[in-house]
């Protein structure tokens, strides 16, 4: 599973295979937690997050959102920007 950013300890990822499943989401990993957030609304889909975290994840997928919906639906990966 690729890594499309990486900030404040916080790692991106999403499958980029027709075998994932709906709906278009992301996978955030950040020391032990793991969680999935949905790519619509940022909103978290499944798994722990702390409080902090969940805030980031949210901003960087409303920020990128057209990208992560575009790379999720042409599975073509690429690198984008960390939150600032």
């Amino acid at each position: 599973m690729p890594t499309i950013s990486s900030f404040y300890g916080i790692f991106i990822l999403m499958h980029l295979t027709r075998k994932e499943h709906n709906p278009p989401h992301i996978h955030a990993i950040y020391g032990d937690y793991e969680a999935t957030f949905y790519i619509e609304d940022g909103e978290i889909y499944n798994g722990e997050f702390p409080k902090n975290g969940k805030v980031l994840v949210k901003e960087f997928i409303l920020k990128y959102k057209n990208e992560l919906k575009e790379m999720w639906d042409k599975e073509v990966y690429k690198k984008l920007p960390p939150l600032q």
